[in-house]
């Protein structure tokens, strides 16, 4: 059975498996620490509960040879709620405590040279609020030099990394601390040290992190194994999944939801009034919002950092309509189609779009996919196209290509049906199947998917969406195709649209941009009716 990925195990008191004493002997080390930041009397390291049963967690388990069970920790948190102090802290168990090992390597990695410095000063502080550790260690933070704590006695090293991986080959770490993974663009540092974990036993990994955006990173596979391990998809006992993270549709601005996910705000930190105002600013400002979700209720991004759609207010555009009224509450609407045809293997997508006369848009799509292997196709894809083919909200074309034939019959029901205006098309793909089309009268014509043409049309889209313009019926594949967006913005201002990771897919999201900014235009160019003939085959010859 599948459970929630929320780690509740940390205030439940269950217990937690001790059976040689280490995880108090860890606990016991970590309370003789100082920090210089701690409000405790003598600045004692400040151990939250919460912090502890983490602790206890990771050292007491154990094999009966007195191996540690875990030996990956992959614990997600949003900023503010000090995982960088708890991972110096853990760094030094291994340096100076009692998991060190003789002659050992401790590594602190993080994807750039500032960003391991953190965590590595962090720890550098705590030794110097102990004139015990300042003796049995010899300090190294030059700025332009190697930062290295030695535990002089069992010359165990402490290290922060961020170079290239290959110059890290040949090490063999006994504990690392990955730092912000959602940060990292190269493999190589990882898997450099993973690699040299794997050369002797008893190691640890504990990666560190706040939640990320997109969706073709080592930090998001880890991430999704993460999940997996806690939901109980996955059984790996040798993997400790601490994920804090509020759900997409949970509501950003219940401050409940903020304690769930941020444990220090009962200990006063982070700060709730710096959330409050935080929150505030994001009420109307799509960017700010999509960075409040990310950073304080740590919600994995799917999108860019200059997210085109708000998809807050995209789902607030929903409106409870069937798909076989439409014809009846639509039909004398005008309509406009975007089609974006697919090369072998793609998905196809036909959106309508149907303007009313106060500037509001309806979209609907339809989507047509191969449905060869489409067990195979859905997992490439990581979504449910067996489950979207059996709610009849795609089309699974026998096959291993989309025949064009399937979708011109589409597009004939659907000008039966509709007040059919026009019909873009990009004519790269689409030649054969306009003429078609244009001989029996229907209004179809070349929209090149070009940045001068697709830019506007995006722009068109982008206004109709965050302009609480948009109406739908809540298609959750259209959905996840404008949730797949994102958005690169030039110098000159044209928008593009992207996908956010190589199986991502967006044609839903095209097909829609070329159909909303034909109806958004369509009452300052007029139809492609009112051409004719001799102007109408110009445009064709162009395209």
């Amino acid at each position: 059975m599948t459970r929630n990925s929320y780690p509740e195990w940390l205030f439940d008191g269950t217990p937690i498996a001790d059976p040689l004493g280490y995880g108090e002997r860890a606990v016991e080390f970590l309370r003789r620490l100082k920090h210089p930041n701690s409000t405790a009397s003598k600045s004692a390291f400040q151990l939250y509960p919460w912090q502890e049963r983490i602790v206890r967690a990771i050292y007491g388990p154990r094999h009966p040879d007195g191996r540690r069970i875990v030996t990956k920790v992959f614990f997600m948190i949003p900023r503010g709620n000090r995982k960088t102090s708890l991972a110096a802290a853990l760094s030094l168990l291994h340096t100076i405590g009692p998991e060190h090992i003789p002659a050992g390597q401790v590594i602190f990695a993080a994807n750039d040279r500032e960003q391991a410095g953190v965590g590595f000063n962090e720890a550098a502080n705590i030794v110097r609020m102990d004139k015990r550790l300042i003796d049995a260690t010899r300090i190294n933070d030059a700025t332009n030099g190697a930062k290295r704590i030695t535990y002089k006695k069992q010359r165990v090293v402490l290290q922060a990394v961020s170079s290239d991986g290959a110059a890290q080959h040949g090490r063999t770490p006994s504990f690392v601390l990955i730092d912000e993974i959602h940060n990292w663009k190269k493999r190589d540092l990882y898997e450099a040290l993973s690699s040299g974990m794997a050369k002797i036993s008893n190691t640890l990994m504990v990666i560190a992190t706040t939640a990320g955006r997109g969706q073709g990173t080592l930090g998001f596979e880890e991430y999704e194994y993460a999940r997996k391990v806690a939901t109980g998809e996955v059984e790996d006992e040798s993997y400790l999944p601490i994920i804090f993270e509020a759900a997409e549709k949970d509501d950003w601005r219940d401050e409940v939801l903020w304690h769930r996910v941020n444990p220090g705000l009962a200990y006063g930190f982070p700060d709730i009034n710096g959330m409050r105002e935080a929150a505030r600013q994001s009420e109307h400002r799509p960017k700010a919002r999509y960075e409040f979700k990310q950073f304080k209720l740590n919600v994995w991004q799917a999108s860019s950092r200059d997210p085109l759609f708000d998809m807050n207010v995209y789902d607030q555009g929903k409106i409870d309509l069937d798909l076989d009224e439409f014809p009846t509450e639509l039909g004398e609407l005008p309509c406009y189609l975007g089609v974006d045809l697919s090369r072998n293997g793609d998905l196809t997508a036909v959106v309508a779009a149907w303007r009313y006369d106060d500037g509001r848009i309806m979209v609907h799509p339809w989507f047509f996919v191969p449905g060869d292997d489409l067990e195979a196709r859905a997992a490439k894809d990581n979504v449910p196209y067996v489950a979207w083919k059996d709610g009849e909200l795609i089309t699974a074309i026998d096959g291993p290509i989309i025949e064009p034939e399937i979708v011109e019959d589409k597009i004939r029901e659907l000008c039966a049906d509709f007040n059919v205006q026009e019909i873009a098309f990009d004519p790269h793909l689409a030649q054969r199947v306009m003429q078609h089309l244009v001989d029996e009268g229907l209004p179809a014509f070349a929209m090149r998917q070009g940045p001068l043409t697709m830019a506007p049309a995006i722009g068109d889209l982008e206004r109709t969406v965050n302009g609480f313009k948009i109406r739908h019926n809540g298609h959750p594949v259209l959905r996840h195709h404008f949730d797949s967006v994102v958005a690169s913005r030039g110098d000159t201002g044209l928008v593009r649209m992207h996908k956010a990771a190589n199986n991502n897919r967006i044609d839903g999201a095209v097909a829609a941009a070329m159909a909303v900014s034909r109806a958004c235009n369509a009452e300052t160019t007029g139809s492609i009716h009112d051409l004719d003939p001799e102007e109408f085959d110009r445009l064709m010859s162009a395209a």
